[in-house]
């Protein structure tokens, strides 16, 4: 679209400053898949401290597929759902195993088959656990990079491809983790804190309110 020439590096300029995205269990890819499952509708530091407690115990595909619900349940318990989100990560260790050889797969239609498994969680995967070029778009992504004005799109897919467009490669693994962050504690769906964004004089919505110099 006309207008968004420039604005993605400025953007990952400047969040890169004020965020970072460690702790996402690089190259660790059964990590990566749990902890992006646990993740959905969940704050980033509930996500970490329950996946510290849970892999403490359940490291492996293994481990955690002889796992009862009842056991996982209280190590997970700061997360969003945390009862549906214990019964689907066992079955997701327990597929791991009858289906791919206790490893978890590294193509997207593999991982779309597993239960709760989107093309968010899958390009997660295949980014933080696999070092493989992919953008992980949620409705943090889709919302503010539409908000922002750098895509136009009506769908999370949508604002995908269109992202890995516009985006030079190198940088799609730091797009998700950056803007996730940032719809959280600034631009948020409701009450975004406009006056405290650094993004403002790049943001078509800050603008279209009449913010512009």
């Amino acid at each position: 679209m006309a207008g968004h020439e420039g604005k993605p590096e400025i953007i990952i300029s400047r969040l890169s400053k004020l965020y970072s995205d460690e702790g996402w269990h690089k190259g660790m890819p059964f990590e990566v898949l749990i902890a992006t499952v646990l993740s959905h509708r969940t704050r980033d530091e509930m996500t970490a401290r329950a996946s510290e407690r849970l892999f403490e115990k359940y490291g492996t595909p293994e481990a955690l597929a002889r796992a009862l619900p009842g056991e996982v349940e209280p190590l997970i318990r700061d997360v969003g759902f945390y009862r549906v989100k214990s019964a689907r990560i066992i079955r997701i260790a327990g597929l791991l195993i009858e289906k791919f050889g206790g490893r978890v797969p590294d193509d997207m239609d593999s991982l779309l088959t597993l239960p709760g498994v989107g093309r968010k969680t899958a390009n997660c995967v295949l980014n933080y656990g696999f070092s493989k070029p992919a953008i992980a778009v949620d409705t943090h992504v889709h919302r503010i990079s539409n908000r922002i004005g750098i895509v136009e799109t009506r769908t999370p897919e949508e604002t995908e491809m269109r992202l890995m467009e516009i985006i030079p490669e190198h940088q799609w693994v730091s797009i998700n983790g950056l803007i996730v962050r940032f719809g959280q504690d600034v631009c948020r769906p409701v009450g975004p804190r406009c006056g405290e964004c650094v993004l403002a004089d790049v943001c078509g919505s800050y603008e279209d309110k009449g913010n512009s110099d």
